[in-house]
C-alpha cells in the first residue's frame, strides 16, 4: 500500500508509537522498495563506494535492529545510535511531537537505547550489508563522559565502517559543552590515543551543534584537522528557530529537525566547507526531502548526506525519490559524477 493513502491513519498515532511500528515493518520486511542504480550518483566516503549519497541519521534506528532492512530500501549508508554504554530509558514521555505544518519533529528522547552490550550482540549476529555507522553517546547520570565515549569506541571499532562522536545532542544536559575548545581537544586526543592502544583505524566522525557561535568555526575546524578526524556530520537537531513555525507543539522543549533547520544547515555546511575544503568530508543533515534539497547540500559542500524527519513525512520511498529527482538535475547540469560538483556554491 503506498504511504501516502496511510499517512492519515499513521499520523493519528502517537508518534514514538508510530515509529515503533516503522520498525516492526522493517523488521518483517513488510516495506520495500526498489533501488536506484546510477553512475552518476555513486559516491566515494571512507574509502568505500556506495550506490548514493543518502544515509539514515542516527535516531532512527537507535538500537541497530532494522539496518539490513533500511539498505534494501535503498540508503547508501545507515547511521544507528545514539548507543550509550549501558541502557538507558530516556527522558519520560511524550517526548517526540509533529509539527506537521512546518515539516518539523521536535523530540527530546534523551539517548533511549538498550546499552553498547545488546547492541554489539545484535550487529555480530547480523553483519551488516552496506556501508555502516555508529553513533556513540555518554550516559546521562555518568561519572566520567570521557570514559563512556571510549567504552562505545572498544565496543564498536571492528563492527563500523565509522564511529560518530555525539556531542551535539541538546537533550542530555551539557553535552554541548564538548564544542568548547579544550573539551573537544581533550576528547579528541583521547579517542585518538585508545585508537593506538586497541591498534584500529576506524574512522572518526564528530556530529556538531547548528547552535555553534560563528567564531568557533575555525577553532572546531583546526581540532578537526589536528586530530585526524574523517568527517565531520552538519548537524544535529537545534533548540532554537522557533520564531517562525506554525504549530502549537513548537512551544515544546527538545530539538528541533526538519525544514526548519535546512536553511541554517546549509549556512553552516559552507561556512565549514570554506574552510576546510576538501580535506575533512562533510555530511550534510537537515530539510533533506527532495533531490532539490540534497543538491542544495552538496553545492554547499557535503559530500554525503543524511535525513530522517523526510522519511517521517515523505514515507520510506524517499531514497528512490532523491534519487531520481537527483539524477535528473545532474542530467541537466550536464554533471557526470555527484563528487564533481561538492562545495561547487563557493
Amino acid at each position: 500500500m503506498m504511504f501516502s493513502k496511510i499517512r492519515s491513519l499513521i499520523f493519528k498515532l502517537d508518534p514514538e508509537i508510530a515509529h515503533d511500528f516503522a520498525i516492526k515493518a522493517l523488521k518483517f520486511n513488510i516495506i520495500s522498495q526498489n533501488k536506484i542504480k546510477n553512475k552518476s550518483i555513486e559516491t566515494v566516503i571512507f574509502g568505500k563506494t556506495i550506490p548514493n549519497p543518502i544515509g539514515i541519521a542516527a535516531g532512527f534506528d537507535k538500537d541497530a535492529e532494522v539496518y539490513n532492512s533500511l539498505f534494501k530500501l535503498g540508503f547508501g549508508f545507515v547511521e544507528v545510535g545514539t548507543v550509550t554504554p549501558l541502557n538507558q530509558y530516556g527522558n519520560p514521555k511524550p517526548r517526540i511531537f509533529r509539527l506537521e505544518e512546518d515539516k518539523a519533529l521536535i523530540n527530546r528522547l534523551g539517548f533511549n537505547n538498550s546499552g553498547s552490550e545488546k547492541v554489539r550482540s545484535r550487529i555480530i549476529s547480523n553483519i551488516p550489508k552496506g556501508l555502516f555507522g555508529i553513533n556513540i553517546g555518554p550516559n546521562k547520570d555518568t561519572a566520567d563522559r570521557y570514559e563512556d565515549f571510549l567504552i562505545g569506541l572498544r565496543k564498536f571499532c571492528e563492527l563500523a565502517d565509522y564511529l560518530t562522536i555525539n556531542i551535539s545532542s541538546p537533550n542530555t544536559e551539557n553535552l554541548r559543552n564538548f564544542h568548547n575548545e579544550n573539551e573537544l581537544d581533550e576528547l579528541l586526543g583521547t579517542i585518538n590515543q585508545e585508537k593506538k592502544i586497541l591498534k584500529t583505524s576506524v574512522p572518526i566522525v564528530v556530529k556538531i551543534s547548528p547552535d555553534i557561535e560563528e567564531k568557533n568555526i575555525n577553532i572546531i575546524c583546526d581540532l578537526l584537522l589536528k586530530h585526524n578526524v574523517k568527517a565531520i556530520i552538519i548537524s544535529n537537531t537545534t533548540d532554537r528557530n522557533r520564531q517562525n513555525l506554525i504549530n502549537i507543539n513548537k512551544l515544546e522543549k527538545g530539538g528541533l529537525s526538519g525544514k526548519p533547520l535546512e536553511e541554517k544547515s546549509n549556512s553552516l555546511i559552507n561556512k565549514f566547507f570554506k574552510v576546510l575544503k576538501k580535506e575533512i568530508k562533510i555530511i550534510g543533515v537537515g530539510g533533506v526531502d527532495s533531490g532539490q534539497s540534497a543538491y542544495e547540500k552538496i553545492i554547499n559542500g557535503a559530500s554525503a548526506i543524511q535525513l530522517y524527519t523526510g522519511m517521517i513525512y515523505e514515507g520510506p520511498g524517499i531514497v528512490s525519490k532523491i534519487s531520481e529527482e537527483l539524477i535528473k538535475i545532474l542530467d541537466k547540469e550536464g554533471v557526470k559524477n555527484i563528487s564533481d560538483i561538492v562545495g561547487h556554491k563557493n
